[in-house]
């Protein structure tokens, strides 16, 4: 590593920043205590990364390029996705979050990709699999003469073994897992997260073919075929299926879908094969053992002065000099990653430098869109929006070939498709890609990806049970330039986080402070459309839609995406899973969502479990001030699904309470009520007698059931059995979590459900 300046300043902290730099980033020692300062970190990647300057003949020093990457990150001008942070100049290596696996139709191979998986959670990347190479359930197996279990058992064992497995000792990998429209178990496929907890380590996401879409529109028949053979096996109507997959989403956001076709007919190198998965979060498609680093520029550093919440923003309210600047020296950053990175496969050593794929994409839109007065939800907005990824775009592919000038064009080009299309040699097969941003945006303080800000102000808890309101600073500006800047109008937006009914406010100010809320659909579409137009890989971008929007709704996002020429689309309808009924357990009617709830509803039932003939459970003394209490907990499937609370040598009042609580308690758990909502509301119930237990004191009953739940239940939880993506806690600071960018996020501490 190059010594570090006497004269490197100290990067300017946010409180946010320095929380999720100590908590994910920085490095500790074996006691868990930190051995770096946030400036040791910025100056441990820039200098690992330029290091690798020495194997070309540059025109740049490695001393000189690395202290021109320390200031750009620590300008928040641009940072390299989480596991270069992490990583680059220490022994672990692994610079690179995306990796993309084959599933052979073998044990062999079937196993040898869940090695592989493990080992890639354990190096910080999450990985992705198309299981459309396996053969359909209940097909013959020649070699012992059985029957396949099909795709998506076996997905079950990826599952498994990623639920054992923390990315760099902190947490869990994710997955993706692709199955294609026409292999003969999709309806299965498609159904796979109707059981509560199921797959919670995987994003899912049905395959579609052109050819689908179109017996979709001329509401015909398609083939399901065999992988093997490609053998008809069956015929369904096209348009059913589409309509089960909006269905599912309306229910619960899940299986997403992508566009295997689109993919393939921008696969740079068609002759290593077919692209058939993304990673995690679908932005980045990659052959079998590939893998890809990426970076983002953040937006909001480019507004030139004077233009910040212009009711005219001039064109030139964007400083595209030093957005040029950043772009190239960005793209070199990457390009060196990949000669900085430690794989964990030599095979994917070998197809991540013939091929060298970067994915240089942005953060902080919706932020500069604000600082430059214009709504998300405009054509203006759409217009800058594909103005400015044409420019990065247009940039990163100069950048690309004038390192291929210096360094040689990544090795398969003079095969690839780029080469037979006439295009200049270039160092990198793919230079752009759209991803998320979530931590790193918190790390350098601006909006996500090209999402539109979640809240233009929240509340959060910090110690003591003291709440700090914050505010995004141009909203806040916005105001002050009123003249209407106050506590009770903060405490107003931040108690529903938008300012759409608020009629006192200024009408263009409202206009252009939207929230993903505010925003019609289509426009969520029209704008990852619009930046898909200018990036080789993908975008990452979720589609939010209200509460009451209709299958119809969601079927028309489909329709768009597919017309407009993204490569994939996700959709999550606000509360979408605060209804998914709990069917689990052997002879459960499957109840289908939404649809049954309501039903029930109406039929004035709730939809209650029936208890098996045998449980299992525990009991557990614990200490109240009424008398020690014995709380028995019974479980299904590993969940709880009842408690009886019983108090010895107490009087019958006391003891009817004690069943009172647990006869509810049960009740909510057999109706489908998550473990989590039910410790939320029961825990800090106060009562007359307290009495302390560990580092803490249980207040009453139900204080006392609630913390024997979350301590067997809740303790480390990784959000596995979520069943309202929005709305719930974040298991590590508790603040709220969002749904952006196809992922769970903690705006408070970092925490991504994707890794």
């Amino acid at each position: 590593m190059l010594t570090m300046p006497a004269d490197l300043p100290k990067p300017q902290l946010k409180p946010n920043t320095e929380v999720v730099l100590q908590k994910r980033y920085l490095r500790k020692d074996p006691e868990g205590k930190l051995v770096e300062t946030p400036r040791d970190l910025f100056w441990r990647v820039a200098s690992a990364v330029a290091a690798e300057e020495g194997k070309y003949p540059s025109p740049r020093s490695g001393e000189e390029l690395a202290r021109d990457f320390y200031d750009m990150m620590t300008s928040w001008k641009f940072l390299p996705n989480s596991p270069t942070l992490m990583n680059a100049g220490t022994e672990l290596g692994q610079l690179s979050a995306c990796f993309v696996l084959p599933v052979g139709d073998s044990i062999e191979e079937i196993f040898d990709a869940v090695k592989h998986a493990a080992m890639i959670h354990k190096s910080g990347g999450g990985t992705g699999f198309s299981f459309s190479r396996l053969r359909p359930k209940d097909s013959r197996v020649g070699s012992t003469g059985g029957v396949a279990s099909g795709p998506v058992s076996f997905l079950r064992i990826f599952n498994t073994a990623t639920e054992q497995v923390k990315q760099g000792g902190t947490r869990r990998g994710a997955n993706m897992g692709i199955l294609r429209v026409d292999h003969p178990d999709i309806l299965e496929f498609i159904r796979a997260k109707e059981k509560e907890g199921e797959f919670n380590n995987f994003n899912l996401s049905v395959g579609l073919t052109e050819a689908f879409m179109r017996a979709v529109e001329q509401d015909e028949y398609y083939d399901l075929l065999t992988p093997q053979s490609g053998e008809v096996t069956d015929r369904l109507r096209a348009r059913e299926i589409f309509d089960l997959l909006v269905r599912k989403a309306w229910q619960s956001g899940d299986p997403g879908i992508v566009f295997l076709d689109r993919i393939n007919r921008d696969n740079p190198t068609p002759e290593q094969g077919e692209i058939e998965s993304t990673n995690p979060c679908g932005e980045q498609p990659l052959l079998p053992y590939e893998a890809c680093n990426l970076g983002s520029i953040n937006l909001s550093c480019f507004c030139l002065p004077g233009h910040e919440n212009s009711a005219d923003p001039a064109r030139e309210g964007i400083d595209w000099e030093e957005l040029r600047r950043v772009v190239h020296l960005a793209v070199r950053f990457l390009d060196n990653v990949i000669d900085a990175s430690r794989f964990p496969l030599e095979r994917i050593t070998e197809t991540v430098r013939r091929n060298r794929k970067i994915g240089l994409g942005v953060m902080g839109f919706a932020d500069l869109l604000f600082q430059l007065g214009i709504a998300y939800d405009s054509r203006e907005g759409i217009a800058l929006g594909e103005r400015i990824m044409a420019f990065v775009q247009d940039e990163g592919h100069k950048a690309s070939a004038r390192l291929a000038e210096e360094r040689g064009p990544f090795p398969a080009f003079s095969q690839s498709a780029l080469c037979a299309q006439g295009k200049p040699p270039c160092r990198n097969a793919t230079v752009t890609t759209i991803a998320p941003t979530g931590t790193l945006s918190i790390i350098a303080g601006c909006s996500s990806g090209v999402e539109p800000l979640f809240a233009l102000c929240f509340t959060r808890n910090i110690l003591d049970g003291e709440k700090l309101v914050e505010i995004n600073p141009h909203f806040e500006a916005a105001l002050a330039q009123e003249g209407m800047l106050s506590p009770e109008l903060m405490d107003a937006v931040a108690a529903c986080g938008s300012v759409q009914g608020m009629e006192h406010l200024p009408a263009a100010l409202r206009k252009v402070f939207v929230t993903a809320m505010d925003i019609a659909p289509v426009w969520h579409l029209r704008m990852q459309a619009a930046f898909q137009r200018h990036t080789d890989n993908a975008v990452s971008k979720t589609v939010n839609l209200p509460n009451s929007a209709t299958e119809e709704d969601i079927a028309h996002i489909y329709r768009l995406a597919f017309e407009e020429g993204c490569k994939g689309v996700t959709v999550y309808r606000d509360g979408c899973k605060s209804v998914q009924v709990l069917a689990t357990g052997e002879g459960q009617k499957k109840m289908d969502g939404a649809t049954d709830v309501a039903q029930a509803a109406t039929a004035g039932r709730s939809s209650v479990r029936k208890r098996p003939d045998m449980v299992w459970g525990f009991t557990q003394k614990v200490p109240t001030g009424l008398g020690a209490m014995y709380l028995t907990v019974n479980e299904v499937d590993g969940r709880p699904f009842e408690v009886f609370a019983t108090i010895g040598k107490s009087g019958r009042s006391i003891t009817a309470k004690a069943e009172a609580i647990g006869r509810l308690v049960s009740l909510a758990l057999r109706s489908g009520v998550h473990v989590r909502d039910v410790v939320a509301q029961i825990k800090g119930i106060g009562g007359e007698h307290p009495v302390f237990r560990g580092k803490g004191l249980l207040l009453s009953i139900p204080d006392a059931i609630a913390w024997v739940l979350e301590k067997r239940y809740l303790k480390d939880d990784i959000l596995a059995d979520v069943t309202d993506l929005q709305g719930h806690d974040c298991p590590e600071c508790g603040e709220r979590l969002t749904f952006q960018e196809g992922c769970l996020i903690c705006t408070a501490c970092g925490f991504s459900r994707c890794g």
